[in-house]
């Protein structure tokens, strides 16, 4: 679309090329509070999952299998904090791409593999309590770390393997104007990532947390009658409520990240115009601030991570090896 005769009046994202797109206009005192709210959504977010990052690579006694998805959950996030956040915080408050067609097809790529690749851990994390809660003879035979980390390797190249392909295949698209960054999704490939990366995955940790859970009721209900017979706790029981907790705490994490999925995911069943519009900017947002949730209900349910945090924050053991 050209524009052959500009307003003076209209702002543009690029004012010598007749194809630009228009820019929208804001007042400077809301330009102010876009670029501070969203600076600070992305410290926060990278502060928080940094954190956690160093926690667990620094400090031995963290390095369990459980806490390798937990780390690579928080790369994750933190990336997202770090890259996407501040690139999709100036294509929204600017309404202009400015960064070419190269950055623009690194960040659609970058972007749908952080998303893929959390949620993918997701589905690690339902997985490794599942055994621990279900089959707790069979988890230090099953899960070891050696195993844990390659399969977390794989997870990272499957997801970047998949979004290459997505961006690869759509890459051959039409622009409407000059300066602006989407990818146009043929229905196929809605249609397969909506299977893939939303319906397949997230049915598959919900049936497996439901499993944990009847399970975790029948071991509390044991516990809590050894209590009244024996007056003390054996050390299998002590271990059996220690994972039912951990599973408790995943699952929060799990639904917090289901609920900011779902909102975003409904927009594959809408018109792809309606990406533009400011409730799927909102629910692209929500998708992006639960990268900096995790760690807040890490703070909440885990003590290690709290003791953690203070270490670190006054350099009391930090810099000593472990």
């Amino acid at each position: 679309m050209a524009f052959k005769t500009k307003d003076p009046e209209t702002q543009y994202c690029f004012p010598a090329i007749n194809s630009s797109c228009i820019k929208t206009k804001r007042s400077t005192h809301e330009y102010n509070i876009m670029y501070v709210f969203f600076s600070l959504l992305s410290v926060w977010t990278v502060f928080l999952n940094l954190l956690v990052i160093i926690s667990i690579s620094h400090f031995k006694k963290l390095h369990t299998p459980t806490n390798m998805l937990i780390l690579s959950l928080a790369v994750s996030d933190l990336l997202v904090g770090l890259i996407v956040m501040p690139l999709e915080a100036i294509r929204l408050i600017e309404t202009c791409w400015y960064f070419g067609e190269t950055i623009c097809t690194l960040f659609l790529i970058t972007i749908g593999l952080l998303l893929s690749t959390s949620l993918s851990n997701l589905v690690l994390i339902a997985v490794d309590r599942y055994v621990a809660v279900c089959h707790p003879l069979l988890y230090p035979q099953k899960i070891t770390m050696t195993r844990t980390i390659n399969i977390i390797c794989v997870s990272w190249f499957w997801s970047s393997a998949y979004n290459i392909s997505v961006v690869i295949t759509t890459s051959q698209r039409k622009y409407t104007c000059y300066g602006e960054c989407i990818t146009l999704i043929t229905v196929a490939w809605t249609i397969a990532d909506l299977f893939l990366s939303f319906l397949f995955p997230c049915t598959f940790i919900i049936t497996l947390y439901l499993r944990i859970f009847y399970v975790t009721h029948q071991q509390v209900k044991v516990i809590n009658s050894l209590m009244r017979s024996e007056k003390h706790l054996t050390e299998g029981s002590v271990r059996r409520k220690s994972e039912s907790k951990a599973a408790l705490t995943l699952g929060i994490i799990v639904t917090v990240y289901l609920f900011c999925w779902i909102p975003l995911f409904s927009l594959s069943l809408t018109p792809i115009t309606s990406m533009t519009s400011a409730i799927a900017y909102f629910m692209l947002w929500i998708m992006y601030i639960n990268s900096g949730l995790n760690p807040l209900i890490y703070a909440i349910f885990y003590p290690w991570f709290r003791t953690s945090v203070k270490h670190i924050l006054n350099l009391s053991k930090i810099f000593k090896p472990e």
